[in-house]
């Protein structure tokens, strides 16, 4: 079972590593221009992060029903899966590039911080909104790609867009000048680069499937909306999952900016280590969704018992081994991102949090894939409402306890309330695991 996750895992592990690493790069590279730009940097992301994880069902819903369509051999319900998540990816994206204003006004008045950072983070915004069609047509594509057990695609796609992105923001930041903007164009250009690869690596690997399955009542049967439903439904919790996902993460970073610039700054640079950790813990989330919808969808409930505690124990180990990594080198890392000395310095009182954030999230991320593969959404979405309503809780309680003119109470108990948020997902999820996973393969 080992060889069989690691065979998923680790090419998932390269995939979802060159996604910090590139939003590493790009805070790197205006880290280096100055603090207004780190916070901008900061806000811009996170607007897109409010925006595109509200449409994570995309690839999650279409790898958790891809996956029991192959276990089962339903090849052209594979086929189905794909069509319907494309379609709707392309959709989405087309709304959100017509709604783009009023999605800036908003994005205005949701995020705090000075007048300079919340322009620098507009205009980052407003050019890196065109990147939505190809954006979420590669959620379709990855979520499909993992849901054929097939992590090896998803790894070479996502290291040419990255390569690309990574080029062309340097580029056009240090020889053309163009500033944040440099950094959202360079973003654009390397998702409609990896729309281009992942369609090719879908026509051509999986070429076979599609003959003689695209005829137009083929096509009608795939959208119309009885066949649909369940598609929906599935993704519908999954959206309101993932809305909680995204206002903890927007309050976060909103939060931070209500504070002061500096902290804004400073939780941009902390929160780099938890996108570490979280997306390569993620290669074994993934590698779960695999599993998990493959034996489901075969009746296989031995052999889905054994991938759920095999990927457990890798999740185990690797929260051991980064603890100890952050523990020794956390100061290294924030130099990696930021040569402004005033900025690591005011992170030095939080980064023991840093050390907090393995053996608080690795059962989140874990249990997030394993229920993906099982199409258990309900109990994802439950489990992701209570962890949200405690972590505003601990914070607001937290905050009528403490000295609120501090900057640095206020901030640990924020960081507080973001730990005790992981726990409850990991622990929610866990107590629900018989009933809601293995329960879905009795033969």
């Amino acid at each position: 079972m080992n060889r069989k996750i690691l065979k998923l895992a680790l090419p998932n592990i390269i995939t979802n590593i060159t996604v910090p690493l590139l939003g590493m790069v790009d805070t790197s590279i205006v880290g280096h221009l100055s603090e207004n730009h780190i916070g901008a940097i900061a806000i811009g992301t996170q607007i897109f992060n409010l925006i595109y994880w509200n449409f994570g069902f995309l690839r999650m819903g279409t790898s958790g029903f891809t996956a029991q369509a192959y276990g089962s051999r339903r090849l052209d319900e594979a086929v189905r899966v794909f069509l319907r998540a494309f379609a709707i990816a392309i959709a989405i994206a087309l709304t959100l590039i017509a709604l783009q204003y009023p999605i800036a006004l908003l994005s205005e008045a949701i995020f705090n911080g000075s007048h300079n950072v919340i322009a620098l983070a507009l205009s980052y915004f407003f050019v890196r909104i065109w990147a939505a069609p190809a954006t979420l047509g590669l959620y379709a594509i990855k979520g499909w790609f993992i849901g054929m057990q097939n992590s090896k695609l998803p790894m070479w796609i996502a290291i040419f867009i990255n390569v690309v992105n990574i080029i062309c923001s340097l580029l056009f930041v240090i020889v053309f000048h163009w500033d944040i903007r440099g950094v959202a164009l360079g973003t654009v250009i390397a998702q409609y680069s990896g729309l281009t690869v992942g369609l090719y690596f879908v026509v051509f690997r999986y070429g076979k499937l599609f003959r003689g399955r695209l005829s137009r009542a083929f096509l009608a049967d795939t959208l119309q909306w009885s066949s649909m439903r369940r598609f929906f439904r599935v993704n519908g919790d999954i959206f309101l999952r993932t809305i909680c996902l995204a206002a903890v993460f927007t309050f976060i970073t909103s939060e931070s900016g209500r504070i002061s610039d500096q902290i804004l700054a400073v939780d941009a640079l902390l929160l780099q280590f938890f996108t570490l950790f979280s997306y390569i813990m993620d290669g074994f989330a993934y590698a779960g969704e695999s599993l998990v919808g493959r034996y489901i969808g075969a009746r296989d409930r031995r052999s889905l018992v054994s991938a759920v505690r095999h990927i457990l124990g890798w999740g185990m180990t690797l929260t051991l081994l980064f603890t100890v990594i952050y523990f020794f080198g956390g100061e290294d890392f924030l130099r990696l991102f930021s040569d402004k000395q005033s900025v690591i310095d005011a992170a030095h009182p939080y980064l023991f949090w840093v050390l907090i954030v393995p053996v608080c999230g690795f059962a989140a991320f874990l249990f997030d894939g394993i229920f993906v593969g099982a199409t258990a959404s309900k109990t994802m979405r439950d489990s992701m409402f209570v962890a949200t309503a405690l972590f505003f809780a601990i914070y607001y309680l937290g905050r009528q306890m403490i000295d609120t003119t501090s900057q640095e109470q206020t901030n640990n108990m924020l960081w507080l309330a973001f730990m005790v948020y992981l726990s409850a997902r990991g622990i929610g999820q866990g107590i629900m695991l018989r009933k809601a996973v293995y329960s879905k393969a009795q033969s």
